[in-house]
């Protein structure tokens, strides 16, 4: 899909998967396109809804359609689908233990509630694990707009053939795939293919590495079996496309 339609400025969609540098990329878009032009725009920034809601999204995108050029959030793929518009899209994809380890150690530095609890405390949380955490990848990119109840937290059973789609929409309908290991060769691509400048590197939300028991990260593993595979299928295509091989 590509962004602008007759009549229509090009508009972006980056597909925000949490913990892959998705803020730090927020950051630089808007360097180059303003504060206005990228969702969430300032005042609408802080709270959890703003990033995970669609509805919100659609109502906001509808108010300021004729200012916002880039959407960023953790919308589901299908969420494009909903807003009338072409968009050209973009995602990050990150090996998923080290994701999850990193929302997990994100969590506890933020959420009051979790401040003294273990990494398996954290990842017990119903919403943190199943939510944000088990299949989030796939989940997001194999989500369909009929499905979908409550965006990036819907509920779904991920199975071979919920894979299957999340691959064919990572290849088909990913315009610009990115990997957060490397994420300076992403930004590269997106400025020689669009013609930004997106400024200098920024870091933002960034947590300190952290001991996990080899049995966590053994769960981890065991709970995001299709992520892995996922993200085995991204890397492969990402080495594909940039004539590179990946680490």
């Amino acid at each position: 899909m590509t962004g602008g339609g007759e009549g229509e400025p090009p508009r972006w969609f980056f597909l925000h998967l949490q913990k892959t540098a998705g803020i730090e990329l927020f950051r630089r878009l808007r360097h180059h396109f303003g504060t206005r032009a990228v969702y969430p725009m300032p005042e609408y920034q802080g709270t959890p809804e703003t990033s995970l809601e669609v509805p919100l999204l659609l109502q906001r995108f509808a108010a300021h359609r004729e200012d916002i050029r880039v959407v960023v959030g953790h919308f589901p793929l299908c969420t494009t689908d909903l807003l009338d518009t072409p968009f050209t899209t973009f995602t990050i994809l990150r090996e998923p233990e080290a994701r999850a380890l990193s929302f997990l150690r994100h969590q506890r530095q933020e959420e009051p509630r979790f401040r003294d609890a273990s990494l398996e405390e954290v990842y017990a949380d119903p919403v943190c694990r199943d939510g944000l955490i088990r299949d989030h990848m796939v989940r997001m990119l194999s989500l369909r707009v009929d499905e979908m109840t409550d965006g990036a937290l819907t509920r779904i059973e991920v199975d071979d053939d919920r894979l299957a789609v999340a691959k064919a929409n990572l290849a088909e309908r990913i315009d610009v795939l990115g990997l957060q290991e490397h994420f300076e060769e992403l930004c590269a691509d997106l400025a020689r293919r669009f013609g930004w400048d997106l400024g200098p590197a920024q870091f933002a939300n960034r947590t300190s590495p952290g001991d996990a028991s080899p049995a966590l990260r053994a769960r981890i593993r065991e709970d995001n079996a299709k992520d892995v595979e996922l993200y085995a299928f991204a890397a492969d295509l990402w080495a594909r496309r940039t004539g590179a091989r990946s680490s």
